[in-house]
């Protein structure tokens, strides 16, 4: 498989984790989403994905998927071991609504996208910028820490979907230093987590086009 992936996308970060925990080989394309104005902007890398955004993945028949929570859930339908959405249906609602917190709630708020507009079209100060950043984490992860299970994991005593979204989003709160005081089960989680081999080698200083 070929993902095409940036070290410091978070989205890219979720898929790299999801490969890990399944021992699937894959190869990293890296498009930078900063320089030049993004790669991704890119004729070349438009005709891969049309919507211009990072991960996407190509699958073993030659099909390009996008959306990492796609992507993670064609590979948790292809390679079933281990599972990374519960069985019983409720359980599986629930593990899909914290991933949701994060990848449908936080992340497009303060994607690489947005953050760019308002600097640029908005003509927002950088002050004002991180304001709103912190602003989105926190209301989400207040959502999380209260939703979560006692552990070790954000569903319990099984890596699931959505510590797949919340390592990553923390990872990006804590560079852009969000506090994360007021939030101990999320910290555990994280911390649980990264002890993991699969979680650790996705980190992004652990990637190829890391800088």
């Amino acid at each position: 498989m070929k993902l095409y992936s940036y070290f410091r996308s978070s989205a890219a970060y979720r898929v790299r984790i999801a490969l890990n925990l399944k021992g699937v080989a894959y190869e990293t394309a890296a498009v930078h989403l900063v320089k030049d104005g993004g790669h991704n902007r890119r004729p070349e890398f438009r005709a891969v994905n049309p919507q211009m955004r990072i991960p996407a993945l190509v699958a073993p028949t030659g099909d390009v998927l996008i959306q990492s929570l796609a992507i993670i859930e064609y590979l948790d339908e292809t390679y079933p071991e281990p599972p990374l959405l519960p069985k019983d249906p409720i359980a599986r609602a629930q593990t899909r609504a914290l991933a949701h917190i994060i990848a449908c709630d936080i992340h497009p708020l303060n994607n690489t996208s947005p953050l760019r507009y308002l600097k640029r079209e908005m003509h927002q100060e950088q002050s004002a910028i991180d304001a709103w950043y912190h602003h989105w984490v926190i209301a989400g992860f207040e959502a999380f820490e209260a939703l979560a299970r006692p552990g070790p994991y954000a569903c319990g005593g099984q890596v699931t979907m959505a510590d797949l979204c919340l390592v990553p989003q923390v990872s990006n709160a804590r560079r852009l230093k969000v506090p994360l005081d007021n939030f101990p089960k999320i910290v555990g989680i994280d911390a649980a987590c990264l002890k993991l081999p699969a979680f650790d080698r996705a980190r992004p200083e652990n990637q190829p086009d890391a800088e």
